[in-house]
């Protein structure tokens, strides 16, 4: 369970860069809605411990419950789904003993060691036609129960990891492009359909809000929370306004972004740290992406790999998506931007994630890896 690790290889910069994203969060979510600020901070203190103790447990030792993993994702899914509580549509929180979470959080993280140990197992059978069946199915499961909450950007966002996870195993490319052959035009095609009014292939809110996106001036009691992100960030320039600012002109101080500390936390940091603020929070996720790669490339065997794989395309998949939408170049999902929207199962889970991250460090092969 625990060895006698090199701490030398303990990646500081990472730590550091993890911990600067969320104070930044942190005063960003103050400024948006100070009430939720005191909960955002105990929320990084309990990350940080949680990182803390899953860096000193040893990966190997995490992956020997791999179907306990897989099982516990599955019934936390259910459970969500048979007595979760309701919120905006959709129902994707439960309550255990008092505490309050959203298991597709939660989720992500397990099917990351899940599959990191099934990929592991299959690596040299990868291409077989039954172990990609089986992977089908096994995926299959965990991203209809999420979708049935409904959460699609969440599914979506998971199905990538798999992929990824799946593509770093050595799946072949000649599969890779068949898939893509078949994928690309299909995505139009669903796009062109769910575009017209009276589709029945997504849910209504889901569909409208593809509509608002590509058409917004026809559908503006739908679109203009992304209108509103759009100029909050425009209104912030070079520098911003300020955190806490009482600016007349503020997009944020005239309510016109709901649950701006959350989905839309973007929006109020381009408001008030500017371009130059919005460009730090793109360049540490930037970093922190790259950094886990790099021990990815370092790890000692193919799981410690595919941990690292796993957590940096969750991190950086899931923070395109946020900043896209908050920008106006996608759909709205509904997506947290990691370290930085207010959320304690999502802060939580995603250094829990970390610290898995740092553990595979600890344990690398060299201490002088490249990602190309």
């Amino acid at each position: 369970m625990f060895h006698n690790y090199k701490f030398k290889n303990l990646d500081i910069k990472l730590i550091i860069a993890v911990i600067a994203l969320t104070i930044i969060g942190i005063f960003v979510i103050g400024s948006a809605n100070e009430a939720n600020q005191q909960k955002q901070i105990l929320g990084m203190i309990l990350g940080i411990f949680v990182m803390t103790a899953m860096a000193i447990i040893d990966y190997d030792f995490l992956l020997h419950f791999h179907w306990v993993y897989y099982g516990l994702v599955i019934v936390l899914l259910v459970s969500v789904l048979l007595f979760g509580h309701e919120s905006g549509g959709a129902t994707r929180w439960i309550e255990i003993v008092g505490i309050r979470f959203q298991p597709s959080e939660l989720s992500k993280i397990l099917l990351i060691l899940f599959f990191s140990w099934f990929f592991m197992i299959y690596e040299e059978d990868i291409n077989k036609p039954k172990i990609i069946a089986i992977t089908l199915i096994l995926s299959a499961v965990p991203l209809f129960l999420i979708e049935e909450e409904p959460d699609l950007s969440t599914t979506i966002v998971t199905m990538m990891i798999i992929c990824v996870m799946i593509f770093v195993t050595g799946i072949s490319y000649k599969l890779v492009g068949a898939v893509l052959g078949v994928s690309i035009p299909s995505i139009i095609v669903l796009l062109i359909l769910v575009s017209r009014e009276g589709q029945t292939i997504l849910d209504e809110y889901q569909g409208m809000r593809i509509l608002a996106w590509l058409r917004p001036e026809e559908y503006p009691s739908s679109s203009y929370q992304q209108q509103n992100s759009i100029m909050a960030i425009g209104s912030g320039q070079l520098f911003g306004k300020g955190l806490g600012n009482e600016a007349f002109d503020s997009v944020k101080n005239g309510n016109y972004i709901s649950e701006p500390h959350t989905d839309f936390i973007f929006a109020v940091a381009g408001e008030e740290l500017g371009f130059l603020g919005s460009v730090l929070i793109i360049a540490l996720i930037f970093f922190i992406t790259i950094e886990i790669l790099l021990i990815a490339k370092r790890a000692k065997d193919i799981s410690g790999k595919l941990i690292c794989v796993g957590m940096a395309s969750l991190i950086g998949f899931q923070s395109f998506v946020n900043i896209c939408v908050v920008t106006g170049l996608m759909p709205n999902t509904g997506l947290p931007l990691p370290f930085v929207s207010y959320g304690l199962t999502s802060l939580v889970t995603v250094y829990f994630g970390i610290g898995i991250v740092l553990n595979v460090g600890l344990q690398s092969k060299n201490n002088n890896g490249r990602l190309f």
